[in-house]
Parts: C-alpha cells; sequence; structure tokens
C-alpha cells in the first residue's frame, strides 16, 4: 500500500502531489454586500489564476455571540485584530453577511468564469442552502473542535478542506478522525489564524507543522490557510508538500472592511501563481540524473584522465602518463577509472592531451594487480 496522499477529485480537477497547486481565492467578506461586486471579484480572481472562488455562509446570530463579545471587551477595546473594527463584533457579521439569494447567481458566475465556486459554511442552514451548488467545502479554523458539524459537512460525501489555525494537535487529531470515519476526501491545511498581516506573523507560521502532518496523516494530502503577506509562506508550503492553497483576495486593499488589508489583490494573486509554477516545475520528480540542459555542460565541466605526454603504442601507464582535466568526452576514462588504466599496455599511440578510453588499453592479465601497484609507485 502506497503512504502517498491519496489524490483528490473536485469537480474534475485532481489535487494531488505530482499536479499543480489548487489555488482558492476566498472572498469572504469582501463582496461589501454588493452581488455585482461578489460577482466582479470571481472574474478577477478567475484572470489572476485562481481556481476557486470561495465565500463564507454565516448568520451573524449562528456564528458569534453578542453577549460573548462584548463580555470579552477590555476598557471598551476589542480583542486582537478585532480591535480595528469600529463596530461592535456581532454588527461587523451582520453586515458581511452573504445574502443566500445570490448563491445561485454566484455559482453560475463562477462557471462562467471557469472556475470553482465554494463556500466556508458556519451552520447546517448553510450547508442544506448551497450544498447542490458546490463541488467541495472548507471548514474554516474556528469550528475545528465542532465535531458534530464537521461530521455533518463530511457526511455529504464531497472534499472538505479542514483549517487548523489556533488549535493544538489533539484538536487536529480529533477533527482529521472524525472527518476520515465518513469520508476519504479530506485536505489537511495549516494555518496560523492572526489577521493582522504583520512581518512579525511569519515567526507563527509554522511551516513544518506539514512535514508533521504528512508523518502522521501520510494518505491525507496537504494544504496551507495563510494570511500572510508576499509570498514566502505559499512557496515554502509548496515545497513541503501542501497541493492546496487559500488567501483572502480583494480587487483594492484600501477598501474599509474586516477582510481587505491583509487580502491578495490581482496583480499579487497573479505573481503568486506565477512563482508557484515556477517552483513546482523546479521541484521535479526527485530522481537524480544528469538532466537534458546539462548534456553539454556534463562534458565541458567533468574531467578524464588525459595523457599528460607522448605516449607510445605498448607503454605500461604509471601515474606520470595520466592527469584528470576538463572536457570529458563521450567514452573517456573518468577519474574513478584511473586504477583500470594503470599497468596496462596501450594498444596504440596518445599525444599529450588527448583523451583516453578504457579501450585503449590491453585487457587486464593475471599480473595487472601487481602492475598497478607498480605503476602507482612509479
Amino acid at each position: 500500500m502506497s503512504n502517498s496522499p491519496d489524490p483528490i477529485r473536485i469537480a474534475g480537477r485532481t489535487l494531488a502531489l505530482d499536479a499543480p497547486t489548487y489555488f482558492i481565492a476566498d472572498i469572504a467578506a469582501n463582496h461589501d454586500g454588493d452581488l455585482e461586486r461578489a460577482k466582479a471579484l470571481i472574474w478577477a480572481a478567475s484572470e489572476a489564476g485562481a481556481d476557486c472562488a470561495k465565500f463564507q455562509h454565516f448568520k451573524a446570530e449562528r456564528i458569534v455571540s453578542d453577549h460573548g463579545f462584548k463580555a470579552l471587551t477590555k476598557d471598551g477595546a476589542q480583542l486582537g485584530h478585532q480591535a480595528k473594527w469600529d463596530r461592535p463584533v456581532f454588527d461587523v457579521y451582520r453586515a458581511y453577511e452573504l445574502n443566500r439569494e445570490w448563491n445561485e447567481e454566484l455559482a453560475g458566475t463562477a462557471r462562467a468564469a471557469g472556475i470553482h465556486f465554494m463556500t466556508t459554511p458556519y451552520d447546517e442552514e448553510a450547508v442544506a442552502s448551497v450544498d447542490a451548488l458546490v463541488p467541495a467545502w472548507k471548514i474554516g479554523s474556528g469550528d475545528i473542535t465542532w465535531i458534530e458539524f464537521i461530521r455533518k459537512v463530511a457526511g455529504t460525501g464531497k472534499p472538505l478542506l479542514l483549517a487548523t489555525g489556533a488549535s493544538a494537535l489533539a484538536d487536529v487529531d480529533r477533527a482529521v478522525r472524525a472527518t476520515l470515519a465518513v469520508n476519504r476526501q479530506l485536505v489537511l491545511m495549516q494555518c496560523n489564524t492572526n489577521y493582522t498581516g504583520s512581518l512579525e506573523n511569519f515567526r507563527y507560521i509554522n511551516l513544518n507543522v506539514l512535514k508533521t502532518y504528512a508523518a502522521r496523516y501520510p494518505r491525507v494530502l496537504l494544504g496551507l490557510s495563510d494570511h500572510s503577506p508576499g509570498h514566502a509562506t505559499v512557496l515554502g508550503a509548496v515545497a513541503l508538500g501542501a497541493r492546496a492553497v487559500e488567501k483572502h483576495f480583494t480587487d483594492d486593499n484600501a477598501r474599509t472592511g474586516p477582510d481587505h488589508g491583509f487580502a491578495m489583490n490581482p496583480a499579487t494573486w497573479r505573481e503568486m501563481v506565477e512563482r508557484t509554477r515556477e517552483l513546482e516545475a523546479a521541484l521535479g520528480d526527485g530522481i537524480k540524473r544528469v538532466e537534458a540542459n546539462e548534456v553539454q555542460t556534463a562534458v565541458l565541466q567533468q574531467r578524464c584522465l588525459r595523457a599528460r605526454r607522448d605516449l607510445a603504442p605498448g607503454a605500461v601507464l604509471t601515474m606520470d602518463d595520466l592527469e584528470p582535466l576538463r572536457p570529458a568526452p563521450a567514452g573517456a576514462a573518468k577519474p574513478y577509472e584511473l586504477s583500470a588504466l594503470l599497468g596496462r599496455r596501450l594498444r596504440g599511440a596518445h599525444t599529450f592531451g588527448e583523451a583516453l578510453s578504457l579501450d585503449d588499453v590491453e585487457p587486464a592479465t593475471g599480473d595487472h594487480r601487481v602492475a598497478i601497484e607498480r605503476a602507482a609507485v612509479c
């Protein structure tokens, strides 16, 4: 049985170690409550190289407790990235709910744009409302401990992408077990759940967790859900085996809203995809060989054994007769083959600097070992 990750199919697209990385543009709240804007972002994501446009289906009262968040405030200030919000948490979620009457039109726009339509659902009603329109699901990091819901979503039989930010390994184990018990189509995504966009966050991305996941769940495909600036995190994750990448997407980082500031825009998204495709080409298949573009370089830079002086036919070769020098044409004896030439007689004459091959000497005799020893000390 293979220990490599099982491939996953999303609407005809294969996600696998030997397949191109699958890019998910998380439009999230960046539709700003405007259907036409949401549709325009789908087209922009497609044109920038995304494979999927993802939204988030939530109702404020089904995802946050107004009382709970107000109780968390310290001297009237909200915590973490929410400290920059100018409204209570509940009100922000209410303002950025995705109108579920848009579902059909958003899915149709994605089809027209040639990319997939996906969502992160935050309650069972959301799952039911969009199930017929999506080929796969994303579970956000915040719901990794809601095992009942994970089972519900996994039970649809569609591929499930599970983010693991702000969680311990025990949380990941629990969620993975729950998913695999009903659905083997899992993409496990390393994530650092901090939305500030600070360069300090690189210290906490911990891409090497992907190695831990690969060893712990060898048949599970890996991915990355990322909120950091630039491309370093994505490129590192792909090099470590991630084949699904999710990042937030907007057309204008200066717009007001909870997700615009740290999102990728069309220019940075396109660059991310291009750099990733370069990396994928560079990763190769892991088989060490002289590559097609190195054949001439091997001749030019490797050494072969050459005559240190003019050599007459019948000469018994010694160390003083040979020198390893560039270039090394095909068939020439390599330096590691020196012992196969020492102590043997030349079939013909060789001029100074001429390359020698194993065919240029007479066959070894029973006294060849003694001759080598003598040649080596001459």
